[in-house]
């Protein structure tokens, strides 16, 4: 037990970025109350960035990434959790500029440790996992400010993304009509098969930037790309519609933004973090995803890999070639 396995990130004298999976002492991790047994993680980009040497992501290096990771507790100095205990570990400093759960083993704060709810295994935990919580609580506050079923359809961008494609599917298992946006039209079938009963262009919804509204379309809609198709989305919701925003793969800002969709047609803009939310509410997020909001189709959006095959699904991310989600099998 004293030694493990894990993917190490380390620069080199010329810069370049290497990844390996290597062996480490458990006296290696940083402290924590919590000792955790990682049985499952989930690859993402922000991971992919870390494990290729992002500044903005991961400031010092040799580093492991993995912000998501399930397993059992094995220690804790607290008392909260008990040895044999399933949890989840989400978000906050872990895998970030903390050893991640691209590993056998982490110590964490007890702070950040979430009991796996019942009815919830580790490995469902991460067919979700950041993107999946993520997904949901967007969800969640669209509609506590009223989507209603009734009123149209719900777009999501990004739809073959992590946070897309489970948008896509929570919403459709809560009865919306449901239009995704993707630059990957060779995965419609995908998508249909996930509930999307319309399939756009990512090209489409690009038009228009220069006008200030667009023809109202969307009753509300999940947005995980950002910059100007973000306000493109904004200028073409409903009145009084709203659109959660968790994303910025199409980049950060929106150049063509202007108040006028907000006064003139009472429009929200609905901000969604994952990372540093309240313990408790996490906790209730994902109580929800095993219960009332279980979706059973979940495997259908997964492809499972290992530790040693995640280098390639690194690169396979960062090329824009990975559709649904990436479950990481530690063991």
């Amino acid at each position: 037990m004293s030694r493990f396995k894990a993917l190490l990130v380390t620069e080199s004298s010329s810069g370049q970025f290497d990844q390996a999976i290597v062996e480490r002492e458990l006296a290696e991790l940083p402290a924590g109350e919590v000792l955790i047994r990682v049985r499952y993680s989930s690859l993402n980009y922000k991971d992919a960035l870390s494990a290729t040497g992002s500044r903005g992501v991961t400031r010092a290096y040799p580093h492991t990434p993995g912000i998501d990771a399930a397993g059992e507790v094995l220690e804790c100095a607290t008392g909260e959790f008990q040895p044999g205990d399933q949890v989840i570990v989400t978000g906050y400093d872990l895998g970030v500029n903390s050893p991640g759960g691209f590993a056998q083993y982490i110590r964490v704060p007890a702070a950040w440790v979430v009991r796996c709810p019942a009815g919830m295994t580790p490995r469902e935990a991460m067919l979700l996992g950041t993107a999946g919580l993520t997904a949901g609580l967007c969800v969640e506050k669209l509609m506590h400010v009223g989507l209603d079923a009734s009123a149209g359809s719900v777009l999501v961008t990004g739809a073959c993304g992590g946070v897309g494609s489970v948008a896509v599917l929570l919403l459709t298992h809560l009865g919306y009509t449901v239009a995704a946006s993707t630059g990957k039209l060779q995965q419609v079938e995908f998508l249909h098969r996930l509930g999307a009963q319309q399939i756009i262009d990512r090209a489409v919804l690009r038009e228009g930037t220069e006008k200030p509204l667009l023809k109202m379309q969307w009753a509300g809609a999940v947005d995980s790309v950002g910059g100007d198709l973000l306000f493109n989305v904004v200028k073409s919701l409903q009145y009084g519609a709203s659109v959660a925003c968790c994303g910025l793969t199409a980049g950060a800002d929106m150049a063509t933004a202007s108040v006028l969709p907000f006064i003139l047609r009472g429009v929200n803009l609905l901000g969604v973090d994952s990372v540093e939310l309240p313990r408790a509410v996490k906790a209730a997020m994902w109580e929800k995803l095993a219960g009332p909001w279980k979706l059973e189709t979940l495997e259908q959006l997964a492809r499972e890999i290992t530790l040693e095959e995640l280098p390639e699904a690194i690169s396979q991310i960062l090329a824009g070639r990975m559709v649904g989600r990436m479950l990481v099998r530690i063991d």
